[in-house]
């Protein structure tokens, strides 16, 4: 059921705190709840609900909870912790008195996450009208923009095929443990010691002795798999529960270190794609490739992210320009004039490639155009804050969807924070001029 708004009383309290009166009203986290447009996307999110069922938890709550997480870089357990004791998290979420208690459960991030869906580009959107609104983002700035790729990693280890064995046969006992399917051999032991002596002789450079190793595991993970498979035949219910995780320790039992085919590279997230983005410190990447779009000039706030879209398939960067310059349109109703691409988008479909400028063109290339294809390599310090300050830069969400959805909450959180950053700055300069008011004052009256 959709949730019911929250009400102010407005009117003090015997026993609690008003909000207002503790904290500072011309703090940028206040000033920047009062410019968000709850009530929107309220009425965006209703859909989502049935018309029955308990009501849910208010949408100020929620999404704000996810703006906070992502401004500040924490996780869900971090945010539901600071909240209690931070009187400007419990303002923002739009509570009135302060609350020495957390109301709700962390896991309910999770639920809205999924809820969401497609629906957090309205967040994004609901990023760039706030900054436009205060100043920050100028409508010009938004028909000249950068589109680049990165990646964004997942949260596994560097895949070996020993560590891939490992896992597939821890896997498999924690999964026959949950069913209470009785296992004639574990494997654990063995196979943890074979796993570790793997790493050891690889790092010797003693290779025979690493693939007596490997064909340890290989052994043990394939009388794993058939010991299963004789137990739970004939138990459908079983056979359904466990014939992905079986899919997946077969693959990993018979795929080799150099095959050219599909690999699978994590027992535990299965989306994992192997990127290779031709630099020297990390030749090879574990994740989903992401399509970034930022302004080109420099707004009074800073860049600004226009669109982020997580491309699973690991697909070539100019056979997506196409679509993420029209869901850039989309997104900010302003159509784009220029675009200033590398040379990953050679060979791109857009509608007018005579608007897309690649990195090193020189035909067309002149004037005020030279200048913003200078520009275009701006856009690498921004996907680097995206990463070090937010999400990006390693992805703990499940699936596809996760997948998805970090990357857009952290562009959310990235647009945010440069909103936050430009409030505190036009803070200083109205304070600024206040106090050189008063000091000239001051020095036309001296005080005899």
């Amino acid at each position: 059921m959709r949730p019911k708004k929250p009400k102010t009383t407005g009117s003090g309290d015997l026993f609690r705190a008003r909000l207002d009166q503790i904290i500072n009203l011309k703090h940028e986290l206040a000033q920047l709840a009062g410019q968000i447009d709850w009530d929107f996307i309220d009425g965006e999110i209703a859909p989502l609900y049935s018309d029955k069922g308990r009501p849910g938890i208010s949408t100020r709550f929620a999404i704000g909870l996810l703006l906070l997480k992502h401004i500040y870089g924490l996780s869900d357990e971090a945010v539901c912790e600071r909240w209690v004791y931070d009187p400007y998290f419990q303002f923002f979420t739009g509570e009135e008195f302060f609350q020495h208690e957390f109301p709700h459960e962390r896991s309910d991030l999770s639920h809205w996450r999924k809820r969401l869906g497609d629906r957090l580009e309205l967040l994004l959107a609901e990023s760039l009208r706030v900054a436009h609104a205060s100043g920050a983002l100028r409508s010009k700035d938004l028909k000249r923009v950068t589109v680049d790729t990165t990646v964004q990693p997942k949260n596994i280890s560097f895949p070996t095929d020993a560590k891939l064995l490992h896992a597939a046969i821890r896997g498999l006992n924690r999964l026959a443990n949950k069913h209470g399917v009785r296992l004639r051999q574990s494997y654990l032991r063995v196979a943890k010691r074979a796993a570790m002596m793997a790493g050891r002789y690889a790092h010797a450079k003693q290779f025979n002795r690493h693939r007596r190793e490997l064909r340890i595991l290989r052994t043990r993970l394939g009388r794993l798999i058939r010991d299963i498979g004789r137990k739970i035949a004939g138990h459908q219910d079983i056979e359904a529960a466990f014939a992905l995780p079986l899919a997946r320790a077969s693959q990993i039992r018979g795929q080799q270190q150099r095959q050219h085919s599909w690999k699978l590279y994590s027992f535990h997230a299965p989306e994992t794609e192997c990127i290779g983005k031709g630099k020297a410190s990390a030749p090879y990447e574990f994740g989903v490739k992401v399509s970034i779009v930022t302004t080109n000039a420099r707004a009074p706030g800073g860049q600004f992210v226009l669109h982020a879209k997580a491309l699973p398939g690991n697909p070539y960067d100019g056979h997506t320009l196409r679509d993420v310059i029209e869901g850039t349109q989309r997104l900010t109703g302003c159509e784009i004039e220029r675009g200033y691409v590398d040379k990953g988008y050679r060979g791109h479909d857009t509608q007018n490639p005579r608007r897309v400028f690649i990195s090193g063109q020189k035909r067309g290339v002149f004037g005020i155009i030279k200048r913003e294809l200078r520009r275009r390599s701006a856009i690498e310090p921004v996907i680097g804050h995206l990463k070090a300050e937010g999400h990006l830069g390693r992805c703990y969400l499940k699936g596809r969807a996760g997948d998805a959805a970090n990357a857009i909450l952290s562009a959310v959180g990235y647009n945010f924070r440069r909103i936050l950053a430009w409030l505190r700055a036009l803070l200083c300069l109205f304070l600024s001029a206040v106090l050189r008011l008063l000091i000239s004052r001051s020095a036309l009256n001296p005080v005899c």
